[in-house]
């Protein structure tokens, strides 16, 4: 079943499981990461507002999430200017 049929997870341990089984692969590109993060960074903000119980840890790990995304692009960056070096 493709992504797009899926309902989005309403409890935080759900989320965790889906997130968790679409993780990418540790040889997966950076580009491939930073689509996984913002993903998971949108799952979560989102439970954050559903699962009330656990909004603020679901606000943590939307935060924690866009974060990587962001480390990501910016060393991607960094690399583009750079002429591809690390």
């Amino acid at each position: 079943m493709s992504k797009v049929g899926r309902a989005a997870p309403t409890r935080l341990m759900a989320a965790h499981e889906l997130l968790s089984r679409e993780r990418p692969s540790d040889s997966a590109g950076p580009e491939v990461w930073v689509a996984y993060y913002r993903r998971s960074a949108q799952v979560y903000a989102t439970v954050a507002e559903v699962d009330r119980g656990h909004h603020h840890e679901a606000l943590y790990w939307s935060s924690r999430e866009g974060r990587k995304a962001d480390e990501i692009e910016a060393g991607l960056r960094r690399r583009k200017r750079s002429g591809g070096r690390a």
